[in-house]
């Protein structure tokens, strides 16, 4: 069982930037990857980055590529996600999302996630 904690959602100008923090606590033998994903109201929720534990390789939704960058802290256990550019379309609540073949629930970017947060709102204004 692994349990998500997101961090470092706010209201910001369009152009701004933000970072996200994702602690993570427990343990999956089957967990390999972290994502982030995003729902605006009426919207389904859409994956916008994933990340390998331990080797590094990333993927990136087109509308977030070269402006988001996710990255890990395997010490702390703690995944980021750093947002640059930000846009009014990117105003959604923002979730952190850990890999689980076991029990997983959705499938992107190359990883099958069973693991959710809470969600932290980000809230971008033009």
């Amino acid at each position: 069982q692994i349990h998500l904690v997101e961090s470092g959602g706010a209201s910001v100008q369009a152009g701004g930037s933000l970072r996200l923090s994702c602690a993570a606590s427990g343990y999956d033998r089957t967990n390999d990857c972290m994502g982030w994903f995003r729902q605006a109201p009426g919207k389904a929720r859409e994956g916008i980055a994933t990340i390998v534990i331990g080797g590094g390789m990333t993927y990136y939704a087109d509308s977030v590529k070269d402006r988001f960058t996710i990255s890990q802290d395997n010490p702390k256990n703690t995944v980021y996600l750093q947002m640059n550019g930000l846009e009014p379309e990117d105003t959604a609540m923002y979730y952190c999302a850990a890999g689980s073949r076991l029990i997983a629930t959705m499938t992107w970017g190359g990883c099958d996630f069973g693991y959710w947060g809470q969600g932290t709102q980000v809230t971008v204004s033009s």
